[in-house]
């Protein structure tokens, strides 16, 4: 008869309950280390659903108000407001119009929360454009990127004085991280924090969110969102906004690229976010309906995952649900 040969080392003892699992957890999930993505549309007097988003709406003013206070009270870090007007023009005239939907509702939401919850806005042309495009188009159709520098200058000083305390420049052009902070430096605004989306790939998963902003898009952004194909060109990006002046840095989306959230975290000195976009949330609620999937379990996985991959926030339509269960 052979002799029972016993391991030495027992990782297993560190597992063996969930009492111990929870003392010896390396990554942990809290409330404000959440951000609430948000859509309020102009001309509605009550919140729509989003087809593609089961449970995501696109908000009235009085909704999105109660919805930002509920956030806040569930101890929710942030929430990033995102604009859907009734009009659109080729230059996003909206975007720097005070009256523009965005600028309304920033400060409705504003006066309603006050400092309870970081109040931050999406600095893009995307939803103001009838074209659809995150910037100015040029003679050719192409987008300009100097020209659209000029108006994201302008969106910068509506997006302050409305209210904002952050804002997300997510149009990834060259140089707009300098151009901004030049902008809100000169008007005054120099509390005003940015969070650069440095490395954005041009991903198929923002699909519904293109239904959540009533996008006009027709093509690609591929001329100025990152090919998914690249890993060091996201760190390239990251470097020049951090030599810009941005105070935080985004990584978009979360789960297809963590390779590239944890090589930016491991380089950056201000904090790194990450992005769980529409797509994500989308695939995640239709395996759920289906019972193919144990919802919460995924989603507090996916979380981890982005928390693990080195995201010391994250952006994400679960937010305010997920805070509750943290609580």
């Amino acid at each position: 008869m052979s002799e029972v040969t016993h391991p030495v080392v027992r990782p297993r003892r560190l597992r063996q309950s969930p009492a111990v699992r929870r003392l010896t957890a390396e990554t942990r999930l809290h409330p404000a280390e959440l951000i609430l993505p948000m859509f309020v549309r102009e001309g509605t007097p009550e919140a729509l659903p989003i087809q593609s988003m089961p449970g995501v709406v696109q908000h009235s003013i009085d909704s999105l108000k109660r919805a930002v206070a509920e956030a806040a009270e569930a101890g929710v870090g942030g929430v990033m407001l995102f604009g859907v007007p009734e009009t659109r023009d080729a230059v996003g005239s909206a975007a720097t119009d005070p009256d523009g939907i965005l600028n309304v509702a920033t400060r409705a939401v504003a006066a309603e929360v006050g400092d309870a919850i970081v109040l931050q806005t999406d600095l893009c042309l995307d939803e103001f454009t009838d074209h659809g495009h995150c910037g100015v188009l040029d003679a050719r159709g192409h987008v300009d990127n100097d020209a659209t520098l000029i108006r994201y200058r302008d969106m910068a000083i509506a997006q302050a004085e409305a209210g904002s305390q952050l804002l997300g420049l997510s149009g990834m052009m060259d140089g707009q991280v300098a151009a901004v902070r030049d902008a809100l430096d000169e008007a005054g605004h120099t509390d005003t924090i940015i969070l650069a989306y440095a490395a954005k790939y041009a991903s198929a998963f923002y699909g519904p969110f293109r239904e959540a902003v009533d996008s006009q898009l027709s093509g690609d952004r591929r001329a100025y969102q990152q090919d998914p194909a690249n890993r060091r060109e996201g760190l390239r990006e990251a470097r020049l906004d951090l030599e810009e002046g941005a105070d935080v840095l985004m990584v978009k989306p979360a789960l297809s690229y963590l390779d590239v959230l944890s090589d930016v975290a491991a380089i950056s000195d201000v904090p790194v976010w990450a992005y769980q976009v529409s797509g994500e949330y989308a695939m995640v609620e239709a395996a759920a309906a289906n019972g193919w999937i144990d919802r919460r379990r995924i989603i507090e996985e996916t979380l981890i995952g982005a928390r693990r991959a080195g995201a010391d926030a994250v952006m994400t339509y679960w937010a305010t649900e997920v805070a509750r269960w943290l609580r």
